[in-house]
This record gives C-alpha cells, sequence and structure tokens, in this order.
C-alpha cells in the first residue's frame, strides 16, 4: 500500500506541473490587459509600461513561467496584481468558505443520493421508482442559479417573520461573528504556517464554533450556509442517485446475489451486506469527481447567495486579468482534487477485498 500511494504522489507531480503551465498559457492568451483592468482611465502608455515592469510582465513568456515555478518551489504562490496582496493570505481568508459549502453540499448529496438510488433499485420499476428518477432528472436539469434564487425567494421572501424563514445571503447575520480558535486558546502570539493553518481552520465557521463553544454563532452560520448548500447538492445528488440505482442493479443480478437468496437470507440482509457494499465503487468515483467540481465550480452559488469563497474571488481574478490569483488558486484547487482522488483509490481497497489481493 505505502509504494502505491508514494509511485501515486509521484505521478501527480507531472499532472500539477501541467495544469499550472496550462494555466499560466491560458491566463495569458485570454485579451486584456491587467494594468487597464486595475487603473482604468489612468492606465496610459507610460503608466502600463511602468507597472508591467514592476510585476515583471514586460519579461518574455518562458522565463515568467521560469520564474513563478522558482516562486511556487519556494512556496511562495506571489502577490495579487489587483490588491497587492499575497495570494497564500488571500487563500487562507476565501478557500474555508469554499470548502464548507461543498462540504455540507456534497454531506447533503450523499445521505440523500444513496438511499434514494438504493430504494429505488430495490423497488424497480414501480412507482417509487419512476418518481425518484424524475425527481433526479429534474436535480439535473435546473441550474443552480436558478434554483438558488428560487430558494432565496421562498424561504427569506415568502417565509419571511416565520419560523421556516432562512438568510439568503452572507456567512453570518448583523453583530454575530466566530472568534478564531487563536483567540478562544489564547495563541495569539503565534506565528509563521501553524497561525495560517490555524487561521485556515477557524475560516471554517461551523465546526470551529462547535469545538470552541459558540453554540448561537454555529447555528446561525448553519442557517446561512443551508440555502446555498441545498442549491449546490442537487445536481451531484442526483447524479449519486442515479449511479447509485444503476449499479445496485446490475449487483442484484450476479450469482452470488441468487445464491445468498437461495440460502434464505433475509432481503434486507442480501441488499446491504452483499448487494449495497459491491455497488459501492463507482458511487466512491462519482463522489470524488462531484466533490472536485463542486470545489472549482461554486461561482454562481457564492455569487447569488454572495459568499466571498473561491469561486467567486477566480471570477473576479478573470474579469480582473489578475493572473497571479488565477494561478494560485487553480493550483491549490488541482492539489485538493488530485488528493481526493488519491483517497478514493485507496477506499477501494477498504470496499472490495478482490482490490486489496492486486
Amino acid at each position: 500500500m505505502t509504494r502505491f500511494i508514494l509511485r501515486r504522489l509521484a505521478l501527480t507531480i507531472p499532472v500539477l506541473f501541467g495544469i499550472l503551465f496550462l494555466v499560466f498559457a491560458l491566463a495569458r492568451v485570454v485579451p486584456g490587459d491587467p494594468c487597464r483592468a486595475v487603473l482604468g482611465e489612468r492606465a496610459s502608455d507610460a503608466v502600463c509600461d511602468a507597472y508591467a515592469k514592476r510585476n515583471g510582465l514586460d519579461q518574455p513568456i518562458p522565463v515568467q513561467f521560469a520564474i513563478y515555478i522558482g516562486q511556487v518551489a519556494s512556496g511562495d504562490l506571489g502577490n495579487s496584481l489587483k490588491l497587492s496582496r499575497p495570494v497564500g493570505q488571500m487563500l487562507i481568508d476565501r478557500l474555508p468558505t469554499t470548502v464548507e459549502l461543498t462540504l455540507l453540499a456534497m454531506f447533503f448529496a450523499v445521505v440523500v443520493g444513496i438511499p434514494l438510488g438504493l430504494w429505488s433499485a430495490v423497488r424497480h420499476n414501480s412507482k417509487a421508482d419512476v418518481g425518484t428518477m424524475v425527481f433526479a432528472n429534474l436535480g439535473v436539469s435546473i441550474p443552480v442559479f436558478v434554483l438558488g434564487l428560487m430558494l432565496a425567494y421562498f424561504f427569506a421572501v415568502v417565509l419571511k417573520d416565520t419560523p421556516f424563514a432562512l438568510p439568503a445571503s452572507g456567512r453570518l447575520s448583523s453583530g454575530i461573528r466566530v472568534e478564531t480558535m487563536a483567540q478562544v486558546w489564547g495563541l495569539k502570539q503565534l506565528s509563521g504556517p501553524l497561525r495560517g493553518v490555524l487561521d485556515f481552520l477557524s475560516g471554517i465557521y461551523i465546526p470551529t464554533a462547535l469545538i470552541t463553544g459558540q453554540w448561537g454563532a454555529a447555528g446561525d452560520a448553519f442557517r446561512h450556509l443551508l440555502l446555498p448548500a441545498l442549491a449546490l447538492s442537487t445536481i451531484p445528488m442526483a447524479i449519486i442517485a442515479r449511479i447509485t440505482r444503476s449499479s445496485l442493479l446490475d449487483v442484484l443480478g450476479r450469482d452470488y446475489v441468487r445464491t445468498a437468496r437461495a440460502k434464505g437470507l433475509k432481503e434486507r440482509s442480501v441488499v446491504l451486506r452483499h448487494g449495497a457494499r459491491n455497488a459501492l465503487l463507482p458511487v466512491v468515483t462519482i463522489i470524488g469527481l462531484q466533490l472536485g467540481a463542486l470545489l472549482s465550480g461554486a461561482v454562481l452559488t457564492e455569487t447569488v447567495f454572495n459568499l466571498a469563497g473561491v469561486g467567486r474571488t477566480l471570477y473576479e481574478a478573470i474579469t480582473g486579468r489578475d493572473y497571479v490569483v488565477i494561478q494560485g488558486f487553480t493550483l491549490t484547487i488541482a492539489i485538493i482534487y488530485v488528493v481526493v482522488n488519491l483517497l478514493v483509490d485507496l477506499s477501494y481497497g477498504i470496499l472490495d477485498p478482490r482490490v486489496r489481493q492486486q
């Protein structure tokens, strides 16, 4: 297993290098000048020449790429061309919002999607099966921004001043804040990478508030994330339900399942112990792929619900021709995607003993 993990990690290096090269090249092929995007009407030719020289944009593209690779190798993602802030600090500020939203959305998708798929497969061709698949197709078909606006209107406007009303924007209500772990645990003097990790974890509000005993803030943060998480979870939920159904139907037709039934095992045991576990391999693969897709594709949800996360930051960086932010955020998402896929591969050995033997 150790050799397998090391081999997979070694193979990710050229993948990440290729992603970084493509993003670096494509960002500079897009029409537009970062100087004029930042300075607007004040961007004269002389000012833009000085701006390009100050930020190294006057160098040939291969030279710029070599310099950037050296920075990344040393752990420096550079500074934003537009905001003049370190990209690493921007990641600490913005990535927790997207991570928290993605994990909550994926939790809803898995908790609802897998049982729906199992239930639909067990009742194959029944009214319940047809209704479940119609629901799944609607989930795939409705765009996230349309569903998000519908949910925001219903829960924030129609149900206003009722116990079921939910906030339609932001992460916390006015006057409520989540104290960081450094503040609660008296670690304000901590600095360096450990402080960065602690600040990043503190930006994931719900777990931070629960760990530090800030129950009111935890409930408020959950209420603010509920609508965007529901809107974001519909597509992966529908896909997971459909894959679970088709995979379980295939497994239930196998010889060992018929043998288990012939031995007199209860149908519940046959489905859960012999069928579901073997049917979960493609489902786990889909969950891993959808988790990466949610991390990189939450821009519409974050825009509709006014959440300052990775998706919204990337959109602003692309429109503002902020190359450094685009490269740093894309590289981080790619690393997360690779790690998730590695965890998915390792889970195969847990779900299927035959994979461990191979």
